[in-house]
């Protein structure tokens, strides 16, 4: 019986797992997730390397050989982690070839140190970039300020980039205007467009954890579904508009790519998340209790597309609610950059 992931590929959607372990590597577990449901591309962030230097063996033997080499524990984290990302890398290398450089990226975090820091995020995007050296690795970026001024100077660069961290449609919309600033000091400087990926990674499931408190039972798990799909009428309409000349020279546009995706609510369909936001030209991450859901009882239909009236309606509720998206975007955010900061300062520990 062939998997209930196949489908979604089939409606222009690609299914990332949001995990990366030796053990996955190693065991052949995730060539089978590329072979049987159709997995296009992993991302990783602080979090996940926590988890996976922590509970998985394979790591510790590493570990005891780099601790007298290397001494700075981010090196030695580094020294742990890409040659993980190398290996996903090349084991996605012929989704991303066989999809002409739309599929099969692996994404690996800048330090969540220089969130602020727009210089040294640009240093160690470039940095990190080159450490990989594989066409289909994706270096990740945090939409804060700092981090808007490195998306551009990282595009501009020639370097893939996926900008996480996004909460709201006004985030989002700078964010794409980052990535356009980029590709246009590109244009007009003569060099290539072709081949330069982007993905703008939207938080979902935390909105709705954060505000389903705060309204009435009719409008609770759907605000961050709503905000998702006027995200998505925008974009289309941004593609087919302003970033048509740069499309024109060759230029990718940047996908979006939904991450939070879990049901944090138990009272939730586990898999609702994947589920109401499958559309063409779209990313969905997802972790592997996620994964497996959806493989088990997932059912693949096109509704990204569906409902805009009702989507906005219910946002316009939300904000006669007296709740600011835009606001609890930027708090959102501040949350979450805290969250990351406090994973990579657990792993560094760990590693020294």
């Amino acid at each position: 019986m062939s998997s209930r992931l196949l489908p979604v590929a089939d409606l222009g959607q690609q299914i990332w797992l949001d995990n990366l372990t030796r053990r996955l590597l190693d065991s052949g577990e995730l060539a089978s997730f590329i072979d049987d449901d159709g997995i296009a591309g992993v991302t990783s962030n602080p979090a996940i390397f926590y988890n996976a230097l922590k509970n998985d063996p394979a790591y510790q033997n590493a570990l005891a050989e780099l601790r007298p080499r290397l001494a700075d524990p981010e090196a030695r984290f580094e020294a742990l982690a890409l040659p993980d990302i190398r290996q996903a890398c090349d084991l996605f290398k012929g989704v991303y070839l066989a999809s002409g450089g739309s599929q099969g990226f692996v994404s690996f975090e800048v330090s969540p140190r220089l969130a602020h820091d727009a210089a040294g995020t640009v240093a160690a995007a470039k940095r990190l970039w080159q450490e990989i050296g594989r066409p289909n690795a994706m270096i990740k970026i945090p939409a804060t300020a700092a981090g808007l001024d490195a998306i551009e100077a990282v595009i501009h660069a020639g370097i893939n980039v996926n900008v996480t961290l996004i909460f709201s449609n006004r985030q989002l919309q700078a964010v794409q205007a980052a990535h356009r600033r980029g590709l246009e000091r590109r244009r007009a400087e003569g060099l290539a467009l072709n081949g330069i990926a982007s993905v703008a990674s939207v938080f979902i499931s935390r909105i709705d954890a954060a505000v389903d408190g705060r309204l009435p039972a009719e409008l609770q798990g759907k605000t961050a579904i709503s905000s998702a799909k006027m995200a998505y009428a925008r974009w289309i309409e941004d593609v087919r508009s302003t970033f048509t000349p740069l499309a024109e020279k060759g230029a990718l546009p940047q996908w979006l790519l939904w991450a939070s995706t879990s049901a944090k609510n138990p009272a939730y369909r586990d898999v609702v998340y994947v589920e109401e936001l499958i559309g063409p030209h779209t990313i969905n991450t997802v972790p592997d209790a996620t994964l497996a859901a959806f493989r088990d009882h997932g059912e693949a239909e096109a509704r990204l597309t569906d409902h805009w009236v009702e989507a906005r309606q219910v946002l316009s509720k939300v904000a006669a609610a007296g709740i600011d998206l835009d606001q609890l975007g930027d708090e959102l955010q501040q949350a979450g950059l805290a969250q990351f900061d406090e994973a990579y300062a657990k792993l560094l520990e760990l590693v020294a």
